[in-house]
């Protein structure tokens, strides 16, 4: 027994010092451009779209529309989609149009049925990225807020750097205990899904997507297979993502903070819900996966604690190393989080909880037989056979 605690010890101490050390060295290679070297003019910008899908966003539509038409962009069209809402989305979106504030720059697609294999928002941004000009396309979400100069940065960063995608990372507006336990916990722990600063390597297996900020090439967008080649892509940001750097496309994430703001969810429970949709689609519907993916979990998430309270004598060095480590973390990332350290001690109820939402989506979605999102539900074979 005291050999698995020394080896399960040891184990953790390298997972923890290997993120600590990632987080360190890794986070600030991520370009931020809030800094003043992005600040372009505006003569030297290209003509950009704006899509916005949105279905039952009547609570944040029209702000997220007027930040939209506030931005200091030269030369930008918007196209919003009224996906079928329930609620008073299609005309908050028509008055917004209507007013002298759009200046005609605002057009308004009602969508009022879906076609047959067709998620709602992915068939959304498809519609609407056929009647795109721009020379680029900015995906985001009817619930994204945006400072008037961010179009401006990421467009001349693009430029600057030839990229083809960019994603710059929200924002996240955390205004309760829970959400910043939640959501410090993912970003905390961003080197165990991908690295950011490896985005831009070619070689690297690391992808990117976001669905507050895709901005592609309308070129690039086309040569991938546009929206059509994801119909069904529950997780449809980083689909595209994946498309572009599996198409050998230039990618970059980078970071601003402010530029780009959105409150993803609210509450503890907020997060557990909408990750219920999109976890079991990361794991490509396959429940062995997500039983893989939950012990891991326990075992990085909750063994350093465990070791700590649990091993006997010495063999519990590796256990307080990893829980040094993982206190570092928080630490380090205070700068981009812009949540306490404080949080590192729900580090394992948030542990516990992501655990949770990794088996509810699956039981969920099984026992349904599919995936039911805004109102629509999507078979689980015709998700598997996209």
């Amino acid at each position: 027994m005291h050999l698995f605690y020394w080896i399960a010890g040891l184990l953790l101490a390298g997972t923890w010092l290997w993120l600590v050390t990632n987080v360190t060295f890794g986070m600030p290679k991520v370009v931020d451009i809030s800094l003043s070297a992005w600040d372009a003019a505006s003569t030297e910008l290209p003509r950009l779209s704006i899509i916005v899908p949105a279905r039952n966003e009547a609570e944040q539509i029209r702000g997220c529309l007027i930040s939209l038409l506030s931005l200091d962009y030269p030369d930008l069209e918007i196209v919003a989609v009224n996906d079928r809402s329930t609620d008073a989305t299609g005309d908050i979106m028509n008055d917004v149009a209507a007013s002298s504030f759009a200046s005609g720059r605002l057009r308004i697609i009602h969508v009022t049925e879906l076609p047959a294999r067709w998620l709602g928002k992915t068939h959304a941004m498809w519609m609407a990225a056929s009647h795109a000009t721009g020379d680029w396309i900015l995906f985001t979400d009817g619930d994204v807020h945006f400072r008037a100069d961010t179009l401006r940065r990421v467009v001349s960063y693009a430029q600057k750097d030839r990229a083809d995608h960019v994603v710059l990372y929200p924002t996240m507006v955390m205004e309760t205990p829970g959400e910043r336990m939640m959501i410090s916990y993912f970003l905390n722990n961003i080197s165990f899904i991908h690295r950011p600063w490896k985005i831009s390597d070619a070689k690297a297996r690391d992808f990117v997507g976001a669905g507050a900020f895709n901005l592609i090439r309308h070129s690039t967008y086309k040569a991938i297979g546009t929206y059509e080649s994801m119909r069904l892509a529950i997780v449809d940001d980083l689909a595209l993502g994946k498309a572009v750097k599996g198409n050998g496309f230039a990618q970059r994430a980078v970071r601003g903070p402010g530029l780009a703001s959105i409150r993803w969810a609210k509450g503890a429970s907020g997060v557990v819900n909408n990750l219920t949709k999109n976890f079991f689609a990361l794991m490509r519907y396959q429940w062995f996966l997500t039983v893989g993916a939950a012990v891991g979990s326990a075992f990085v998430g909750l063994g350093p604690l465990l070791g700590v309270i649990f091993a006997p004598g010495w063999t519990r060095s590796g256990f307080v190393i990893a829980l040094l480590a993982n206190a570092l973390v928080y630490l380090r990332m205070e700068r981009f989080t812009r949540v306490s350290p404080v949080y590192f001690f729900t580090h394992p109820v948030a542990c516990i909880l992501v655990i949770y939402t990794m088996l509810r989506s699956t039981l969920v979605t099984l026992w349904d037989g599919g995936v039911t999102w805004r109102g629509t539900k999507y078979s689980l074979d015709e998700l598997r056979a996209k």
